[in-house]
């Protein structure tokens, strides 16, 4: 088995997992899978424990694979993970960040206004803002940070997806892009990261509602 085939199931099952196509706490039932996806078990072995290495599965001894929990909890310690990332990335950027590269992002977020504001589509919503995230933490040169908010980003989508209301895509929350943006530009680095945090932070209460959305639209969809 090659390891180009392996890539690509730990790509389908990482997209199942961070869909929670596999439920939350769910076991993993190894042939079950093989089967499902019409491989052999000792690639599906790899590419879960790959999964297991980024946070979307656990393994347990005796027992298995599971898809990683879905709690208040889990998603603040994430929400945190993203926040201290980002504001490490604009550490770095405000200093590393090219002009050229930051007329390029401020083009790109003109270009992306007109849909941000209109869409009634949450997923193309939820895209375009780890977009505009995943650019300001280019700039700030360091491959290692991408990497991380990428691996983030993975697993907070569906909760963030089933959290966004559509007021979100509206000038206010292009808004808050635009003022982060601002403070790159400026290189005021206090400013900047204090608008980063507050723009991504998250309340217990948030984090808590927004599992509840996740549960309600996981268990529905599979009723």
């Amino acid at each position: 088995m090659t390891e180009s085939h392996v890539d690509r199931l730990t790509s389908q099952l990482r997209r199942m997992a961070a869909e929670f196509r596999i439920k939350p706490d769910e076991r993993i039932r190894e042939g079950e899978m093989a089967k499902r996806l019409s491989v052999s078990r000792t690639p599906l072995r790899e590419a879960l424990n790959r999964l297991v290495s980024e946070g979307y599965l656990t393994f347990t001894g005796g027992q298995g694979f599971f898809c990683r929990s879905l709690t208040p909890e889990r998603i603040m310690d994430l929400y945190e993970a993203r926040a201290a990332i980002e504001c490490e990335a604009m550490r770095h950027a405000v200093s590393r960040a090219s002009p050229a590269a930051i007329a390029q992002l401020a083009d790109d977020l003109d270009r992306a206004e007109p849909l941000y504001e209109r869409t009634t589509d949450r997923l193309a919503l939820l895209e375009m803002d780890e977009a505009f995230h995943m650019a300001l933490v280019r700039l700030s040169g360091n491959a290692e940070l991408e990497r991380m908010l990428e691996n983030i980003n993975g697993r907070i989508r569906y909760v963030r997806m089933m959290g966004l209301k559509m007021e979100d895509g509206r000038p206010g929350r292009m808004g808050a892009h635009r003022t982060i943006l601002g403070a790159l530009i400026a290189r005021d680095q206090d400013l900047l990261l204090a608008e980063l945090r507050a723009h991504i932070e998250m309340r217990k209460e948030d984090a808590t509602q927004a599992v509840r959305d996740a549960f309600s639209h996981i268990y529905v969809q599979a009723g």
